[in-house]
């Protein structure tokens, strides 16, 4: 009908009908039509973050794009291939950003909303296309189960990966609306100090519940599991292949 759906043909129709009424009770039962069937389709244009969306979003696309992938040593950032490309610049402001994330449903843990009220979150004024690699601290030659943030960081710079902007992790939720379950991405960041002076960084996560957006420890000593996946982008500033297998001989195995 026109490109519109059935709700909002039933919606129009009511709307129509309320106008010509003239009967007190029945002008009321129309309204209430009216008022039940604009808040399905709020719903409607909301939901796009709950666990029955994501599956949509799956299905629709025929893949479950993931950034789970075998183990595999890496031994430069151009060898690994791009995960996803997303666009940033598309907000004026940190609060848009939020409400755009509230807008379809995606839940914001409350360090995660803390780091983006804090000042030195700051969005993109320009438009740009961004593109994200993932790698593991395994990946990255470490043979512990855990690994401290501050090396997995200062091991990925070697290898000419770069930290992101603390705006990815939220915009990354917003672009990212078909996340297999049981996948959190830890997003390779500076950690923003939230109001009690914690120092967190970003997750983009689905931990079946729905898509979420929450904030982890980001100090130097926090450690993440070995095979976590954390998001980077490319640096194209590697170290020098004898220098990496001289600090990889010093590794702790």
């Amino acid at each position: 009908m026109d490109g519109i759906s059935h709700q909002e043909a039933g919606c129009r129709a009511l709307d129509c009908c309320s106008t010509g009424g003239h009967h007190h009770t029945r002008r009321l039962v129309v309204a209430m039509l009216c008022a039940a069937c604009i808040f399905q389709l709020a719903g409607e244009a909301r939901a796009q973050c709950t666990a029955r969306d994501v599956l949509q979003n799956q299905l629709k696309l025929k893949r479950a794009p993931s950034a789970s992938v075998p183990q595999v040593l890496v031994t430069s950032a151009t060898g690994v291939p791009v995960w996803k490309t997303i666009t940033l610049g598309t907000f004026a402001n940190p609060l848009a950003l939020l409400n755009a994330l509230d807008a379809i449903g995606c839940k914001v843990g409350g360090a995660a909303a803390e780091v983006l009220a804090r000042p030195s979150f700051i969005v993109s004024t320009k438009r740009q296309d961004v593109e994200l690699v993932t790698v593991s601290a395994a990946e990255l030659g470490f043979k512990t189960d855990m690994v401290t943030l501050a090396a997995t960081y200062a091991r990925a710079k070697q290898l000419g990966f770069a930290l992101v902007a603390a705006e990815i992790g939220p915009q990354l939720r917003l672009q990212y609306l078909d996340q297999p379950i049981g996948e959190f991405l830890i997003i390779g960041m500076e950690p923003i100090k939230t109001w009690a002076g914690e120092q967190v960084i970003l997750n983009v996560a689905n931990g079946g519940a729905g898509l979420v957006l929450i904030g982890q420890d980001g100090r130097s000593d926090a450690e993440i599991s070995a095979t976590s996946r954390v998001v980077f982008v490319r640096s194209n500033e590697a170290a020098p292949a004898d220098q990496l297998e001289k600090e990889a001989a010093l590794s702790p195995p």
